[in-house]
Order: structure tokens, then sequence, then C-alpha cells
């Protein structure tokens, strides 16, 4: 599920200024955006997946290369539904499940660099850091790896965008992790980050704190005026875009309770918790942990499946059997597609499955029923039988798919 709203923004809620035009709902959810970011030009989605239709629909045409350190489902998908092609430059430490590389996430700068210097401003529309990377174990990117992977887009006229659903997670990675920035706030590192972006999009589910909601933000009026061009037919109105006026109340609110310190330690050192319940119990996860879950590797986990199996989604089917415990499929279902030339199946090369952790919601107690529940899979693991699928939609099949095991 999503997070657990506080008293505070639940108290908002009944502040919510529900007018079509001007709402003042919108301008206290504008004005916090614009604390954090630094982006003036705010507009406000139903979801993360509204904003990235609006960006995208702006800014992608067909024969593109999208850039990013690792696009997510969703993210994949629309650029695939625009005909363009999304190209991960993940370090090569991020596919590592083992590696103890503190920032997992970081892109490849050389990688970068040869292709902006190959395909140019002409094919590369923008260039996109997800923080934290979710598609690789919610693994944080460094102030250093997006300051120069800003630096390298800019010296080719290519706009940076941020996907910064859990911009709060990945600041306080920095702040507890990379030389510099122990002093500063989860707030000022924030601001640093967006700093050196053109924009950003953000699913406001995760780091605002909120069960809905979402929204683009800009640094220009030109690129705000494009967005808007496109908001107003899919979303709605510039001053809601597909939210409720109590929503953007309570969005504001959370944008603000979610860079305090002592909530993010506590958030990542359950996620930490958890890990480290699953490595007693034998259970191969991505080290170190990350943000927002733990992420179990299937391929090490079911050594005897092939990828054309769906191993992560049989782990993932076998966890809720044994303990009621819903993970997701990160793997061949969700990322791999077909080459439109050779008809061949590309696979990803990470095979995961996700236990995202809700925010404010469960205890240590509960974390100690997913390990349970993992123990029973372990037990029995090498009778797991893989799954073929019998239903998919042509993009993003994951979300629908339907399966029978072999």
């Amino acid at each position: 599920g999503t997070s657990a709203m506080s008293d505070a923004q639940w108290s908002a809620i009944m502040l919510g200024d529900e007018a079509y035009a001007g709402s003042k709902s919108f301008f206290k959810f504008r004005d916090a955006v614009t604390r954090v970011t630094g982006y003036k030009h705010v507009v406000p989605a139903h979801q993360g997946r509204g904003a990235e239709h609006i960006l995208m629909m702006m800014m992608v045409k067909p024969g593109d290369r999208v850039l990013g350190n690792m696009h997510f489902d969703t993210t994949q998908g629309h650029i695939l539904l625009r005909g363009a092609e999304p190209v991960n430059l993940l370090g090569a430490e991020g596919y590592v499940v083992e590696s103890q590389e503190l920032f997992k996430g970081n892109m490849d700068l050389e990688a970068l660099e040869r292709e902006l210097a190959e395909h140019g401003r002409d094919k590369v529309p923008f260039v996109i850091m997800t923080v934290t990377c979710n598609s690789n174990g919610g693994q944080p990117v460094s102030m250093a790896n997006i300051r120069a992977a800003s630096a390298i887009a800019r010296k080719h006229g290519v706009p940076f965008f941020f996907d910064c659903a859990r911009f709060a997670e990945n600041a306080y990675f920095i702040k507890t992790r990379e030389p510099g920035y122990a002093q500063k706030s989860v707030l000022e590192i924030a601001q640093e980050m967006f700093a050196c972006g053109d924009g950003c999009v953000m699913s406001s589910k995760k780091d605002a704190l909120v069960n809905i909601g979402g929204f683009a933000a800009f640094r220009d009026e030109e690129t705000y005026q494009r967005a808007l061009e496109w908001v107003i037919p899919f979303e709605g109105f510039a001053t809601y875009g597909g939210m409720a006026g109590h929503d953007m109340e309570a969005l504001a609110v959370g944008l603000g309770e979610v860079v305090n310190a002592d909530y993010l330690e506590d958030r990542i050192g359950q996620i930490a918790y958890l890990a480290q319940l699953l490595q007693d119990a034998g259970v191969p996860v991505i080290t170190p942990s990350g943000g927002h879950g733990v992420y179990v590797d299937a391929k090490s986990m079911l050594p005897h499946m092939p990828q054309s199996e769906f191993p992560a989604q049989a782990l993932t089917v076998e966890l809720y059997v044994e303990g009621g415990v819903r993970g997701v499929e990160l793997g061949t279902c969700a990322f791999g597609r077909t080459d439109p030339l050779s008809g061949e199946t590309i696979y990803p090369e990470l095979e995961l499955v996700r236990l995202a952790v809700p925010r404010r919601v469960y205890t240590d107690r509960h974390m100690k029923c997913v390990a349970r529940a993992f123990e029973g899979v372990m037990a029995r693991r090498d009778s797991i039988r893989g799954l073929r699928i019998t239903y998919q939609a042509p993009v993003l099949r994951h979300f629908t798919a339907r399966f029978e095991r072999l």
C-alpha cells in the first residue's frame, strides 16, 4: 500500500479548496514544491505517470533516445509508446548484487558523454536521473555524479531532469555517505541536487507522503507553457491537474515532513533491518540496502530456473502463498522486451523481487513476519516451478499479465 499520512496532513485535508480555477490549495502546493526544488513553474498531475506522460508527449518523438541512469517501468513504457528508445546508462557497479559501492544508482559518465557526442540534441530530447534508482534496489545517486552528469548534458545543450519520487531518501544517503555533507540538512542537500536540473517529475505517493498525486516542475516558463498544452486536455486545469484541492493540501505538508532527518533515519533503518533479517536467513539481497525496499536476487535464489520462466515472478507467487506477503517482480516480465528486428527476447540484467515498505505503516514485528515467510520459501526453493504467460498487454504487461505454472 501507500504511506500513512500524519495528523497534520489529515488536518490539512479539511482546508482543501476545490475551486476549478485559482484554488488556494494549489498555491500552497506550488510554493511547497518550489521551496524544495527551486522550480517556480509547477503543474499538478493525478500521479507520477501522468507527469511522465506530459513530459514525454511534449519532448519525445519517434526515433529519439532518452538517456537515464536506469528507467523505471512506467518511464520506459511511456518512451516506447512514443516510438523512442529508453537507454539505461547505469554504472557497472549498479548491476552487481553483492557490490558494496555506496552509490550504485550513479550514471556511467563516460557512456553519457559517448551517447551525447554521437546522437546530440537532435536525437536526445533530455537526460533523466532517477533518484533513488528504483530498478536496481532503491540505490542512491551521489551529488558528485549528479553534478557531473548535469554538466555533460549542459555542454551538449540537452535538458537535465529528475525523476524525484524518492528525492529525500537520496538526499539522506548523500548526507550520511558522501564526504562534505554530514553537517548539511536534508532540505539543503535536496535543494543543491535540484539546482543541477532543469525540472523534475514526481510520483507523490513516495516522498510526498500522500496516497495519490504527482507533479512536473520546470525552471523556465517556456517549458511550463508547453507542458500546459498537454496538462489541460489530459489531466485537468493548470491549478488542479487531476488532483483534488484537499490532496494538494496534504501533499504540501508532506513535502515539509519528508525532509526531517529523524524520520528518514527511522525509515531507512527499517529497510536495513529487513535486509539483515533476510540475509541472516540466507536470502540473497542487493547490498547495501536501498531507501524504500529490499530487493531479492531471484537468479541466485532460484538458480535452476532460466529467465524465460520468469523466476522473479515465480518467487513473488511463492512468497504470497507462503506468508501472504505481496512483493513485486522487477525482472523479465517488467523489463524484458522483444527486439523489433530479430524478434528475440531481450532479457534484463537483473531479476529481482522488490519488497517495498510503505512509509510510517509497519513495525519491526511485521518485518520479522516477512523474513519468516522467506524462510519457508527457502526451504523448498529447489522444487519451485517456473511460469509461462497466458495473457499479456503490449505495453507495461506486468501490471495485468496472467500466468500458469509449468
